[in-house]
């Protein structure tokens, strides 16, 4: 309360991408600081074993995690889990480090409770986060989003070996891999939801021990889509995080336009599939019944960045205290038993 009545009118008169930089800023300066980071654990962390599950052997304590987009250089991960998250994706990180599209390119819709985004992947780079983040050690999973290198002259093949090149200097640091096939804001950036690109990477890549995910755009068509779940079947994939950003004339789309979308998105995938893989919702999180809904209908974990926007840091906190109001509601003992059971 105390954010949205104070806090978040004085932000909101400011640029959004300077507040995001201050935010890195700040969070990564908190990260360092042992006892500052144990005072917002006080205030923002909520545990309940009934919010545990395992995914592809990955322990997460409780669903809802930080989505890619927020910390894309890997500089938060100390403080994160301070906030009460049960896991963070970086990224999405480029094999070449890249400025991204020229500023202003981040603007608020307060009225729809969302973000016309294009930024346009600016990066350090991977061998930059490589440095970063090898001898890390993290409080909780961790993912690494990657995506193609803005470039307009990497196309096709070359498009195979810039996402390969990023896949090979990161696929040992954090718990999993998601493979950005969907990104919006770049000329060429869902090329690679053509299932002939995405099926070269994937034979590039390989047999492997690495969780892969896809992440798909909530604009795809069934038909292209049911093309990549087929791919999928055949390589290392071991789910789809649905979904990413909606295309708009100004950038993308993020926040609560994307909802219903990704809402319908995941359900189809969870059925098409049989529940044969795992599904991270993201679009539209706000509260514990937002969530509830993207897991009922087939997602294992959730990501958000939009709502910790308009709802505040506690975000994370307030929604697993929900969610477990609605289990006891809806009579489940652990939240691993919602996961498909309206799909």
């Amino acid at each position: 309360m105390c954010y949205k009545k104070f806090i978040r009118p004085i932000l909101f008169r400011m640029d959004p991408e300077r507040v995001h930089n201050a935010a890195l800023f700040f969070g990564s300066l908190l990260g360092r600081i042992w006892i500052k980071r144990k005072v917002l654990e006080l205030i923002y962390l909520y545990k309940d074993e009934r919010l545990n599950l395992e995914v592809k052997g990955i322990k997460f304590d409780n669903p809802v995690g930080l989505a890619a987009g927020f910390d894309k250089n890997g500089v938060l991960t100390e403080i994160i889990p301070s906030f009460g998250f049960g896991f963070e994706e970086i990224g999405s990180i480029t094999a070449e480090q890249c400025e991204g599209n020229k500023k202003p390119r981040v603007f608020r819709i307060p009225e729809e409770k969302g973000l016309i985004v294009n930024y346009g992947l600016p990066s350090d780079g991977a061998e930059s986060v490589l440095r970063r983040l090898r001898k890390k050690k993290f409080k909780i999973p961790i993912g690494i989003n990657i995506a193609k290198t803005n470039d307009s002259r990497i196309k096709g093949e070359s498009s195979v070996e810039d996402y390969f090149k990023s896949y090979k200097l990161l696929k040992d640091i954090g718990d999993y891999i998601t493979i950005n096939i969907s990104c919006p804001n770049v000329g060429d950036g869902r090329s690679f939801e053509d299932p002939k690109l995405l099926e070269k990477l994937l034979k590039k890549i390989g047999k492997t021990d690495k969780i892969i995910f896809l992440k798909i755009s909530p604009d795809v068509s069934k038909e292209r889509l049911n093309r990549i779940i087929k791919i999928s079947k055949k390589y290392s994939v071991s789910g789809f995080v649905i979904s990413n950003l909606i295309k708009n004339a100004k950038g993308a789309l993020s926040g609560l336009p994307v909802k219903e979308k990704a809402d319908e998105l995941i359900k189809y995938v969870y059925r098409k599939t049989k529940g044969r893989f795992v599904i991270i919702g993201v679009g539209g999180i706000f509260s514990a019944e937002d969530a509830y809904t993207k897991i009922r209908n087939g997602a294992s974990l959730v990501q958000l960045v939009t709502g910790m926007i308009y709802e505040g840091p506690g975000i994370a906190k307030n929604i697993n205290k929900g969610l477990i109001i609605l289990l006891k509601k809806d009579g489940f003992r652990e939240i691993k038993e919602v996961i498909g059971v309206d799909a």
